[in-house]
């Protein structure tokens, strides 16, 4: 498995609800093809560098784990048809493995 890192942002308007319904969806698909989540920080509300989707903040997460390289595409399919999430980003740190 390789290590990767996880960042997203979701709404700052967001109730802490569907926030952990979110966090749940994002661990359940990265332990369903045997990855395992190894931190995860809670940024919390960022200024925007500019303006998406009308929203000037957001509320970042930043999750580390590792996986199988075949599994980093189901997760990036889950992220962008959740409409919680804005934008996300999935790196590979090779420091990490």
């Amino acid at each position: 498995m390789k290590a990767y890192e996880l960042l997203f942002f979701v709404a700052p308007t967001i109730d802490e609800e569907t926030r952990a319904g979110v966090m749940k969806r994002i661990e359940t698909t990265i332990t369903a093809g045997a990855g395992v989540v190894d931190n995860v920080d809670v940024w919390g509300k960022r200024k925007l560098a500019y303006e998406i989707n009308g929203l000037t903040d957001g509320d970042y997460t930043l999750i580390d784990f590792h996986a199988n390289a075949d599994h980093i595409a189901e997760l990036d399919r889950v992220l962008r048809i959740n409409d919680v999430v804005v934008r996300h980003m999935i790196v590979r740190r090779t420091d990490r493995d």
